[in-house]
């Protein structure tokens, strides 16, 4: 019996030694179940499990091993809206079902499946499910055949993410690398496609996270994260559908001001303040319009933030009122980092209303950066982001009007080993660095944000940020960080610019030219015409770097860039348009070609994978400045080269020719693009004329035109206008709703239709019912100035013949019929 007994003993320690050395634990079987008002409560063997319905297509699935946490988010601002949904429960799965999607939950173990109505699988838990190795949880999903995955926001690797893995952990990266994964914010945000069906997961986790996507394995993608909760959001419908609620929850971008949608200058650093104005004074005298210029870290007294250089800049308001008085605006850097200085105000305040991030002992937390060794603000806390705002007010008074923040991953020199331990306030709810780093950057743009609109008496501010987290959009553009100047990292701009539109941020551009590394003039040049496509373009460079203005690359690159500058102006009723639908809709501005082409493998392919419609009417392919003929693809649909109006038929590869000057821009059949005439800055009004652009095709569209005054807040509360603008091919007729509103009436007075594409039905067109009096001309939509311009310099024209029919009155419909 001792034998007996002791062998026993062996084997039971034996048991209990192999249970504390498996290295992870899933969550388990069913134990309990509670059916809530909106959607389960479930407790397993191993885990609890929330299941919470949003709306008909948005499931929230939470899972911790204990308890939850308190439900808390800075990326989701949406709440459960009311619906209807049913629960059938047998032994061995319990199904949950909107009018949308079916979950399907097996209760040995508890696993999730995500159906349609008619049972075809959209998503579903490999063997593994949701997984805990420690504190680190994952949850794993089976792999679909031909699946496709895309998203995550700003990160480099191909439109397809298939086989990649990403890690989000915001990471000051300069001069990183065209297949470096750490880049400067996190958008834990992807869409999922196969067999005609799509679905987005986004998991709302702060902590150090990686999305695995097939890499290493043939088995699943997953999902996971170093602490927390296993957080999840599932969306179910195409790709605009998933967009638009991935935008409901977690919000979408305020319209920004009209100027900011202009060209900006930058460099590190203009100074003293006789540059900046000679800079600006350049654009005007060369005819290159401008809106924004720049100023980056050496406007500081000593790096010191909220502080003007005295000996480089001796008078601020003065030179910020010359600015204004050639409608520029300034925009100034803004880093976290804020000196330990006696006598320096906001490290004064900072340290005595306890308003800096700490160590546990409760010493505040220091780090150098640029001004020396400093404290960081805890943008966590409530009351530190209406300090850091309010602390906006002189420069504010001064006459600036945009606020880049920078530095905010939080960076710092010696590579910016932000202790863990670092604790924030996390508003009332103490954590460390480990959960805050990520959302850092994104609480500093709030504050910013929230600060200066509330200072700018009714005017919009522009805020620019570098490192972010999901919902960022609602306070902020982003650019994406210290790029390199080369054809590769022009390229990849394309796809980080269109990532992030999937991810939410509408507002988004590159350093057009490249911040880091010489820059050829043909590749300023190629980047030049790309930029003018681009959400956000703004021009920057580096210290150390030869200048970046157009005119110092020769008079050759100057006219191209003066022409695409020139060009986007034109084009500014429509992008202004773009932004409005984003602001409604979460439609970002630049769209991969995939979001409207899904089921279209060209689409997917690596040679068009940068290929993206600027607004819903125009596709741009951009090409390296090596090429001067390259290969398109068009997909569906009739195509127009803008440039010169050739015709092409969709759904087929074609060579073009691409020389510098004439990037391949195409104009969609059966689309609308409003026009205006060329600017300097949006602070100058056009013509009174608003010339519609419309292209001849076989499918019917939907255009709408959306008019505010560009710099207030009035369009909140309901005084702007909004024009249906249609094609008809089906009934033969374009109809055009007045440009006036109850609540705002157009700038423009009268419009022209300009017709592409019409000229078989010439002798039929009428004007709300009569015969038409249109006459037939050439149009050049790329020279900005003509021949007899001192400032000409080889250009070519790039003409095209149209239809015009013009002085129609804005203020009334218009039904153009044949």
């Amino acid at each position: 019996m001792k034998n007996i007994a002791i062998l026993l003993g062996i084997l039971i320690m034996s048991i209990a030694a192999q249970s504390q050395q498996s290295p992870s634990t899933s969550l388990g079987n069913l134990k309990k179940m509670k059916k809530t008002d909106t959607g389960l409560l479930i407790e397993t063997s191993f885990g609890k499990a929330q299941i919470i319905v949003y709306n008909t297509d948005i499931i929230r699935i939470r899972i911790v091993k204990n308890d939850f946490e308190p439900d808390f988010s800075y990326a989701v601002i949406a709440n459960p809206e009311k619906t209807n949904f049913k629960i059938i429960e047998t032994e061995e799965v319990i199904t949950l079902t909107t009018d949308s999607v079916k979950l399907v939950i097996s209760t040995n173990p508890v696993r999730f499946k995500f159906l349609t109505g008619d049972n075809r699988v959209i998503n579903e838990d490999d063997t593994f499910g949701t997984n805990w190795v420690g504190e680190e949880v994952t949850t794993y999903k089976k792999l679909q055949d031909g699946e496709k995955f895309t998203g995550l926001g700003e990160k480099t690797g191909n439109l397809n993410r298939r086989g990649e893995a990403h890690t989000n952990w915001n990471t000051d990266n300069p001069a990183y690398q065209v297949d470096d994964d750490d880049l400067y914010s996190t958008f834990p945000f992807y869409i999922g496609i196969h067999h005609n069906l799509s679905y987005g997961i986004f998991m709302d986790n702060t902590y150090k996270s990686i999305f695995n996507f097939g890499a290493s394995n043939d088995r699943f993608s997953s999902f996971g994260a170093d602490g927390g909760e296993m957080n999840y959001y599932f969306i179910y419908g195409n790709i605009r559908q998933i967009i638009n609620q991935y935008t409901l929850l977690t919000g979408r971008i305020n319209i920004p001001p009209i100027w900011s949608l202009g060209f900006q200058q930058c460099r590190w650093s203009y100074f003293p303040d006789t540059e900046v104005l000679s800079i600006a004074r350049t654009f005007r005298e060369k005819k290159i319009p401008l809106d924004v210029i720049y100023l980056d870290i050496h406007y500081m007294d000593a790096y010191k933030i909220f502080t003007w250089n005295p000996e480089r800049f001796s008078k601020p308001t003065e030179m910020l009122g010359k600015l204004k008085n050639m409608n520029v605006h300034t925009t100034v850097i803004v880093d976290p980092g804020i000196k330990v200085e006696k006598g320096y105000k906001a490290w004064e305040e900072g340290v005595k209303q306890n308003y800096f991030i700490k160590y546990p002992d409760g010493k505040d937390y220091t780090a150098q950066v640029w001004p020396g060794w400093c404290n960081f603000p805890d943008f966590t806390k409530p009351v530190v982001r209406k300090w850091w705002g309010d602390n906006f007010a002189p420069m504010v008074k001064d006459g600036v009007e945009g606020f880049w923040t920078d530095m905010n991953e939080i960076a710092s020199w010696g590579g910016g080993y932000t202790p863990s331990l670092v604790q924030l306030d996390w508003d009332g709810h103490i954590t460390s660095y480990r959960k805050a780093k990520n959302v850092y950057g994104m609480q500093m743009s709030r504050s910013t944000y929230e600060g200066t609109r509330n200072l700018m008496n009714g005017k919009r501010p522009l805020t620019l940020t570098r490192a972010s987290y999901a919902g960022a959009q609602r306070y902020t553009a982003i650019w994406t960080g210290d790029n390199v100047a080369t054809d590769a990292h022009m390229m990849l701009g394309c796809r980080l610019v269109n990532s992030l539109g999937i991810s939410g941020m509408a507002f988004a551009g590159v350093d057009v030219g490249g911040f880091m590394g010489e820059t050829s003039a043909k590749l300023f040049g190629r980047w030049i015409t790309v930029g003018a496509f681009t959400p956000f373009f703004r021009v920057h460079k580096a210290s150390n770097e030869n200048s970046s203005e157009p005119w110092t690359y020769g008079e050759s690159v100057e006219n191209i860039s003066r022409n695409y500058i020139s060009l986007r102006y034109r084009l500014m009723p429509y992008l202004y348009s773009a932004f409005a639908e984003a602001h409604k809709t979460g439609m970002p501005v630049n769209r991969t070609l995939v979001i409207d082409n899904t089921s279209d493998e060209k689409c997917w392919d690596i040679p068009y994978q940068q290929q993206f419609m600027f607004g819903p009417s125009m596709m741009v392919a951009p090409v390296e400045s090596t090429k001067e003929i390259t290969k398109v693809y068009l997909p569906k649909g009739r195509w127009f080269d803008f440039f010169n109006g050739k015709q092409y038929a969709g759904e087929q590869e074609i060579m073009i020719e691409c020389p510098l000057d004439k990037l391949p821009v195409f104009a969609k059949g059966g689309s609308i693009i409003p026009m205006q005439t060329i600017i300097q800055s949006t602070s100058e009004k056009p013509s009174d004329t608003l010339f519609i652009h419309v292209y001849y095709g076989t499918e019917s569209s939907v255009y709408n035109y959306y008019e505010d005054d560009g710099t207030t807040y009035s369009y909140e509360n309901g005084t702007f206008l909004k024009s249906k603008m249609s094609f008809q091919p089906s009934e033969k007729k374009i109809v055009i709703e007045p440009l006036s509103s109850g609540s705002y009436i157009s700038k423009f007075k009268t419009i022209d239709v300009i017709l592409h594409g019409f000229e078989n039905v010439a002798d039929k067109l009428k004007v709300n019912g009569k015969s038409a009096t249109q006459k037939s001309t050439s149009i050049d939509l790329y020279n900005s100035i003509k021949p007899s311009d001192p400032l000409w310099f080889d250009s070519r024209k790039m003409e095209q013949k149209v239809l015009v029919i013009d002085n129609l009155n804005a203020g009334g419909k218009t039904e153009i019929s044949w």
